[in-house]
């Protein structure tokens, strides 16, 4: 399994309000956490770390209790978002600055050739598996209902004025409900985490060809792309080949 990773401010803002989380040493959890936070003066950086350290906390301590059939596994990935957005919400009513901060989440539980995922937000999660690219995550936001309700096209959500109009996130209110499902990932698969930074500004397949073609330094390849066309917005992309 390799393991690469980027995060980048981009070029428009002054703070990366980006986090993201990779196992630190090879006897640990096989755990992949993506949050870009928003709100406030630095709230939304606060709001991404903290929910990142929170989640991951929460996993590593639970995991070994919980019974790794398919329910179990998905239960132990909800109740560390939910208590992640206990944490984040509990730490906005602190302070006038952190008031309605919050953040995307995107966790990948690598376990007995699955990920069980949970998804908050706008953040995505693709898979590539013999030569296909498939998004995971489904955005939590406004544009992505139009197209759902066949209101706008998926060239129109593009540039649509309320693009970055969330409908869930994580940290905002006192209880979520996260998408929390569970996908194969075999051999040869390979994984992408990212922030909105990455997909606003690259088409899918563009991230398709770079992610298959250089497995030496994707990551940057990515960001770079990302900022040659505009860099709007913080950049983070975390890539996982299952060798």
């Amino acid at each position: 399994m390799k393991i690469l990773v980027k995060t980048d401010v981009g070029k428009a803002r002054q703070i990366n309000e980006d986090s993201y989380y990779i196992p630190q040493n090879k006897d640990d959890l096989k755990l992949f956490i993506v949050a870009d936070g928003m709100g406030g003066y630095n709230g939304g950086e606060i709001a991404s770390n903290l929910a990142i350290q929170s989640a991951k906390k929460y996993i590593e301590t639970n995991f070994i209790g919980t019974p790794k059939d398919r329910q179990s596994m998905q239960e132990l990935i909800k109740s560390g978002m939910q208590y992640a957005n206990m944490v984040v919400y509990e730490k906005s009513k602190e302070s006038q600055e952190l008031k309605g901060m919050g953040t995307t989440l995107e966790i990948c539980l690598s376990y007995d050739n699955k990920l069980y995922i949970g998804h908050i937000g706008d953040s995505r999660i693709y898979r590539i598996r013999k030569h296909i690219i498939r998004r995971l995550t489904k955005d939590h936001s406004y544009v992505e209902t139009l197209v759902e309700d066949g209101k706008i096209t998926k060239e129109e959500a593009k540039t649509h004025p309320k693009k970055n109009m969330l409908m869930k996130a994580l940290g905002c209110t006192e209880y979520i409900e996260p998408d929390v499902f569970v996908r194969g990932f075999l051999k040869n698969d390979i994984l992408l985490m990212s922030s909105d930074g990455l997909t606003n500004m690259v088409e899918e397949q563009e991230i398709f060809n770079i992610l298959t073609t250089n497995k030496e330094d994707p990551q940057e390849i990515l960001i770079q792309k990302a900022n040659d066309e505009g860099g709007y917005d913080n950049i983070t992309a975390l890539i996982v080949y299952n060798d």
